[in-house]
Order: C-alpha cells, then structure tokens, then sequence
C-alpha cells in the first residue's frame, strides 16, 4: 500500500497492514476534548486492550507535529490528553491546515473516516456520532460527521447520536444523504446515555456477521459512503432519558448565557452534563465506548474472515 508521507505507523500496525489483519480505527478527541485527564488517557488505553481481545489490532489515530500518527504509544495519548499542549479538534475541513502548520490536532469522527479510508480500514469504532445541533433548521449548525458518513466507505460503531443533539433531524439528513442506519440487537436508535432515542433504526442486525455481509453488499455494488451501526449502551449504565434530557436542558441554557457556539459547544455541553448528572454521564460514556469497540472488533474480524 502507498500511503501519503504524511503518515507514521506504529510497527503493529505496519505489520497488521501487511498481513491484511482484521483493524479498528479509533479517535482522538475523546482524549484531548471528550473525556478528562487522566480518564480520558485510561480509556483510549482500554479501548485498544479490548480490540485487541477481540481478535483485531487497534489503530489509534492522531496529528502530531504535523503528521498523522496510526497507532498511538501512552506518551502520545499523555501528551494529547494531559491538557498541557494545544491540541486542535480536527473535522475534515481542518486537517489540511494542520498538517501544513505541522500541528497537533485530535481526529474527530469525520477526519478518523478519512484518516482510516487511507489505510485501507473500513471499521471504526466510536462513542456518538455529531449530527444535527438543536436549532439547526436556523443556525445550520451540523456536524461534517453526516456528509463524511456519505462518501467516505467505512462502518462507524457508535452509540446513535450525542444526545444533546437533534435527533430526529439527523436521522432525517442521514436518510437523505443514504447513509443505512443498523441498529445492533435493537430496533431502536439509541440517544448515546440512552438505549432509546424515540426513533428507529432502518434495519436490526443481530450479529457481527450480519454486519458484514450488509457492509459487502454494499460496496460491492459500488455504492460510496459508509453505514452506522448503532450499538445501545450496556443496559446496567444507560441513564433514563427523561432523566438525561433534563440535564441537556439546563446545560443548554447555561452554554447559551455564556455565549457559546459552534465547535466549542459538545464539548461544553458534555461537561455540564456530566457535573449535572455527578460524573454518571461519564460512566455511562466510557462504557459505551468500550462495548462498541468490542462490537467493531468483531464485525473487523467477520469482514476478513467470512467474506
């Protein structure tokens, strides 16, 4: 394979590539804007002991000094989580710049699609996609992740769509745009904290082999973009949505006193939340991000094994 210069891989997963092993591209930001220091650090660690468990190599990816990193050490994850160093938040439209000014940035859900479509993965695993932002019929406020899922053939695990978002309004664009919607043992789209959002998935798989097929079916028709597979949190740590919904609101309103927009408002928002809900929101999301990396390991094994 001829990667851009731009890449460094770590040697595991140099040989991974070159032995076709089954991967999983994880993100980023959820070390440097999601999750605190020294969790946040913890976490992405755990993640890639999980994929790895699960039979698949982990492929953490990152910017640093204006390269991207495929495959992280723990001074890495330190230095993009310990909030010592500037860190840009990396979408699609940002990872050019960052390359060129030879900065360190954390791959968001958009530029880890494209980050991973380079190297051939097509399974990434993530905690919630970005979608539509509430009041986004007036402010257009949407995520980059939407359009990315669109054209960029890789399968995203996520846990629906952050909960502070619209929903329904993000469903709606995604099925313009022709994303397919697969909901993992489930028939409902979860709301990231919640196993249920209010809305259903397109179809309901049932295993990481059903996935794969789809996946295969898919781009061996040559139809571009990728398919969210929608993977409810555990249900001994989802938060009632009722009850998730009334901390979103207060938050909400505390970022609009403070005048907050644009990239800066999912991270605020998912701080609040998680003072409001006195650290159960953060529970909640670590696990979540560890069942769905142990769901994309899977499905990453059943696309090199059964197909």
């Amino acid at each position: 394979m001829n990667l851009p210069d731009e890449f460094v891989l770590s040697r595991e997963v140099a040989e991974a590539l070159q032995t076709k092993k089954p991967m999983v591209a994880l993100e980023s930001s959820l070390i440097a804007q999601g999750l605190p220091f020294p969790h946040n650090v913890e976490t992405a660690l755990n993640l890639e002991v999980i994929v790895r468990k699960s039979g698949a190599i982990p492929v953490t990816i990152a910017v640093l000094d204006g390269r991207i990193h495929a495959g992280l050490t723990s001074d890495d994850m330190t230095l993009l989580g310990d909030r010592k160093t500037p860190i840009l938040k990396l979408s699609r439209k940002d990872l050019p710049y960052a390359l060129a000014m030879k900065k360190h940035g954390a791959t968001t859900v958009a530029s880890t699609m494209i980050c991973a479509k380079l190297l051939g993965i097509r399974v990434f695993g993530t905690g919630g996609i970005g979608g539509v932002h509430r009041g986004g019929e007036d402010t257009l406020d949407i995520s980059a992740d939407l359009q990315e899922l669109a054209q960029t053939d890789v399968a995203v695990v996520c846990a629906g769509a952050k909960a502070i978002l619209d929903i329904g309004r993000t469903l709606e664009v995604l099925e313009t745009l022709g994303v397919p919607v697969l909901g993992y043992q489930t028939n409902a789209f979860p709301a990231f904290y919640s196993r249920e959002s209010g809305y259903d998935v397109d179809h309901r798989v049932d295993s990481a082999r059903d996935v794969a097929h789809v996946l295969q079916k898919k781009w061996s028709l040559g139809m571009k973009g990728g398919v969210l597979i929608a993977n409810p949190p555990p249900q001994d740590q989802a938060i009632d949505r009722v009850q998730i919904e009334e901390h979103i609101q207060r938050a909400l309103r505390q970022a609009a006193a403070q005048h907050i927009t644009g990239a800066k408002v999912t991270p605020f928002l998912l701080r609040e939340v998680a003072v409001l809900s006195e650290g159960r929101s953060m529970a909640t999301n670590i696990a979540l991000l560890k069942s769905n990396a142990a769901v994309a390991a899977a499905i990453a094994v059943a696309l090199v094994t059964e197909m």
